[in-house]
């Protein structure tokens, strides 16, 4: 370990790969709310929030496992478009709440062009919160509604129908075909534009 009167211990948070403190500075020197996206394994999580000196203050928050509870959705939860949906969700509660601009805070997410960290940031756009960001970052309207997904089950239906078993069995315990993804997609969409237009 170094050693040294100018060594520095950095913060814990960093030690442990959490928290970028560098882009949490730049993110906090805008003065603008954050759109907060994290993802893990099984869902997407989304945030809108604002720093104080006391700490963080969550304004709206979404999360993918509501839109099972709330939607039925019958696909995955950690997909990119249960991220869109999951985006569509926070950018109309942030508008609910009197925010209408943000800046998108990915962590220590790769910033990769279609990810589903940006498919949560087109969901914001769509509900209305403006988000500074690049047109070419965001997932294509295809792969938003589940259209590769639904190709991907066809395919493989007609190739390999235990493959298909195994990798769509979440669907299948649910009774639903994941080639009608992109409709289900449309219906859910719907119901919470329904539900937040009102």
């Amino acid at each position: 370990m170094a050693r040294g009167p100018r060594y520095k211990v950095k913060f814990r948070r960093r030690r442990e790969g959490k928290t970028n403190y560098y882009k949490r500075y730049k993110y906090l020197l805008s003065g603008k709310p954050r759109l907060v996206v994290r993802k893990t394994l099984r869902y997407i999580i989304a945030q809108v929030v604002i720093a104080k000196p006391e700490g963080d203050h969550t304004i709206a928050a979404a999360h993918s496992r509501e839109l099972v509870k709330k939607y039925n959705w019958k696909g995955a939860t950690d997909n990119t478009p249960a991220a869109y949906l999951t985006g569509l969700l926070v950018g109309f509660r942030a508008l609910k709440c009197g925010i209408t601009e943000a800046i998108l805070d990915i962590g220590l997410h790769r910033a990769v062009r279609g990810a589903r960290v940006f498919a949560v940031l087109k969901g914001a756009l769509d509900a209305g919160l403006k988000v500074p960001h690049s047109p070419e970052i965001l997932p294509s309207e295809d792969r938003i509604c589940g259209k590769h997904i639904s190709e991907y089950a066809r395919l493989l239906k007609e190739k390999n129908p235990e493959e298909f078993k195994l990798r769509f069995s979440k669907y299948l315990e649910r009774n639903f075909d994941p080639e009608l993804l992109p409709q289900h997609f449309e219906e859910v969409k719907n119901a919470i534009i329904k539900d937040y237009s009102s």
